[in-house]
């Protein structure tokens, strides 16, 4: 830009810098004759004549002047271009013609006219000669100024194209360098450290880890056992100042035992088995499959033993089936006489892959040597309950016995946190503890990575069991158990408090789902009086719905100091 703009000011005042050379430069050669003292010089033709050609300027000899005499004149030197050779011509009054190498140009070639034959003698010739070089130096000047606007004209364009240019290159930069960083963040995307929870991928070709919470700097401080009649009053204690209480008890939770072993799962041939690297099984705790003839490592499935609260293994945390592991999943449950499978994930959350469906919509289907066909299904407003006969495909001369198992699969997790409510797992929780058969095996249990929602559910089944025996829970030591049979169980701080608001649920307003036909019976019972008060049932009951605690940090919005306002009364937003 700064060049074009030079050119375009060069340009136009091209005539007066060469004017201005011609006087403060003296010519090369100027060749001078002895002057006439009878008539003035008259100057010689600019129109380019030939460089080689003397001229004379003549003179009348005594000619007498009419008018005053003029003072003596000086040597008077005329520039006249040559349109032939781009030379100047420097004439004399009184000389010769003097040729001067030419000068770059910076103006448009013009067209010279064919030189004249004569030489002008009289004024009025000179004088009409002067002015026709006038106009056409003029001529000349508004050529060079029609040029130089072109080139203005042309300018503008110039500038959007480099501009344009610019832009696309810029852009195909960043389209570059992003492919490239997403493709190095996919290659990283199973050694990610970041927060965000990402549990899955939808093709399942490749292991990633499970995102874990930063853990604050434990104490040393002790969590016994909670009597059931202080519960509540501890639960509000330590969700006071934004669950700071109950941060500080789950920072505290050993996160695993010290010599916890992980070789099996570490091993080549089980890695891709794995659906998150970082959520492994210890070797002292993981369920052994029936290895397969000629298979290597086919007695590994990322699964885990888990105690209840009395009973020894009575719980199977595993990992939400791959693709690549449904098999060995329906022959885990053949192997261990399972009976009850619980199912605390959808298939995709967010998007994302939790679990690969591991059973028949309709009909049936067989995985491995396990055949399976769907009974019955009964979908419910928290949870879906489904039935499948199972059966070992084998000789057909020998038949092999049939076994029903039942999936209960929980849909009310959100995608994010916990439920809003524990009603809804407590039902749950209850019909899975009375369908599942006394003679069963293990209740199996899984989630996505089998260590978060899986191990929330354990626990409150562990701790009702508890509360009902002891009258009292100790959800941090029964957590803290758990993590020694396998990593990361109750994975997030408020998992942690939804055990507790489960356990108070519980404790303070117990089972309140009744069937229709039990309806009559309870109506009856509550309308006796309470032995001991002079209200009855209802009135008790309605008690305890009043003496909930409001929790404010459910209500941010409507406490806001732009809607306070709109509030009618203080205690209902």
């Amino acid at each position: 830009m700064d060049l074009w703009f030079f050119l375009l000011l060069l340009g136009s005042g091209l005539i007066s810098v060469g004017a201005n050379n011609v006087t403060t430069e003296p010519p090369t050669t100027v060749s001078t004759s002895p002057r006439s003292p009878t008539k003035a010089p008259t100057a010689g033709p600019e129109d380019g004549t030939t460089p080689n050609t003397n001229r004379l300027n003549m003179s009348t000899p005594g000619t007498v002047p009419t008018t005053a005499p003029k003072p003596p004149p000086t040597t008077a030197t005329r520039i006249s271009p040559n349109a032939t050779t781009g030379s100047l011509n420097i004439s004399s009054t009184l000389g010769t013609t003097v040729p001067v190498p030419p000068a770059p140009s910076l103006l448009p070639s013009v067209t010279p006219s064919a030189p004249r034959a004569t030489v002008p003698s009289t004024e009025a010739e000179t004088t009409e000669r002067n002015f026709s070089m006038v106009v056409t130096t003029q001529e000349t000047s508004s050529a060079s100024h029609n040029g130089n606007s072109d080139r203005r004209d042309e300018t503008p364009i110039i500038a959007v194209m480099v501009a344009l240019s610019s832009l696309l290159v810029i852009v195909f930069i960043i389209i570059v360098l992003y492919m490239l960083r997403f493709k190095k963040y996919k290659q990283a995307g199973s050694h990610s450290n970041s927060f965000r929870l990402s549990n899955g991928r939808t093709d399942d070709t490749e292991p990633q880890s499970m995102p874990l919470l930063a853990r604050s700097p434990s104490t040393n401080r002790k969590y016994p056992p909670l009597p059931v009649d202080k519960l509540e009053e501890e639960i509000n204690r330590r969700m006071a100042d934004d669950n700071k209480l109950f941060r500080e008890e789950f920072n505290a939770l050993p996160a695993c035992p010290i010599q916890a072993t992980c070789e099996a799962a570490s091993k080549e041939e089980n890695k891709e088995k794995n659906r998150y690297v970082n959520i492994l099984p210890y070797d002292h705790s993981r369920v052994h499959l029936t290895p397969v003839e000629g298979v290597p490592d086919s007695d590994y499935i990322n699964a885990s033993f888990i105690n209840g609260y009395q009973e020894k293994n009575k719980f199977i945390a595993a990992q939400g089936p791959k693709e690549e592991t449904v098999n060995d999943f329906w022959r885990m449950i053949w192997e261990q006489n399972t009976a009850t499978i619980v199912m605390v994930t959808n298939l995709k959350e967010r998007k994302e892959c939790k679990c690969a469906q591991y059973w028949p919509d309709q009909g049936c289907w067989t995985y491995g040597n396990i055949r399976v066909s769907v009974e019955d299904v009964t979908v419910l407003v928290d949870y879906t309950v489904r039935k499948f006969c199972i059966q070992q495909v084998g000789d057909v001369t020998n038949k092999k016995p049939q076994r029903l198992v039942t999936q209960f699969h929980f849909t009310s997790w959100p995608d994010f946190g916990v439920p809003f409510t524990p009603i809804g797992m407590l039902k749950f929780l209850k019909k899975v503890k009375t369908c599942n058969p006394q003679y069963a095996g293990a209740i199996v249990v899984h989630c996505s990575a089998g260590v978060g929602r899986t191990g929330t559910f354990i626990v409150i089944d562990a701790m009702l069991d508890m509360m009902h025996t002891e009258r009292k829970v100790d959800v941090y030591g029964f957590v803290s158990r758990i993590r020694a049979q396998r990593c990361q169980m109750v994975q997030t701080d408020m998992q942690y408090v939804f055990i507790y608001q489960a356990l108070l649920e519980h404790y303070l307003y117990g089972d309140t789902e009744l069937e229709v036909t039990s309806l009559e019976i309870h109506l009856q019972k509550i309308y006796n009086k309470v032995p001991g008060t002079s209200s009855n049932g209802l009135e008790e009951e309605f008690k305890k719905l009043t003496s909930i605690k409001i929790q404010n940090d459910k209500m941010r919005t409507g406490n806001l100091p732009a809607n306070m306002k709109k509030n009618r009364m203080s205690s209902t937003e």
